[in-house]
């Protein structure tokens, strides 16, 4: 999951793919609060999952976004 997360990422906020690891932080690839709607745009779209902005901003790091889609979607 952390690689489609990393994917979305990339496309969504254009941070290079080697910049975002399990611990990055959101600050350090600037998902500042527009970057999260669309983060959660993104993930509703792409993966059909519904994971509101609110819920992204108060998640540590990458990975544990991608624990969260994970859960969301019952894949690993």
């Amino acid at each position: 999951m952390l690689d489609e997360l990393i994917v979305i990422l990339t496309d969504t906020v254009g941070v290079p793919a080697e910049d975002i690891g399990p611990d990055t932080t959101p600050e350090q690839v600037e998902l500042d609060s527009l970057a999260l709607v669309e983060l959660s745009v993104a993930l509703e779209e792409k993966l059909g999952v519904a994971i509101t902005e609110r819920e992204l901003k108060d998640l540590p790091t990458v990975g544990a976004i991608a624990e969260l889609v994970a859960d969301r979607t019952g894949r690993a």
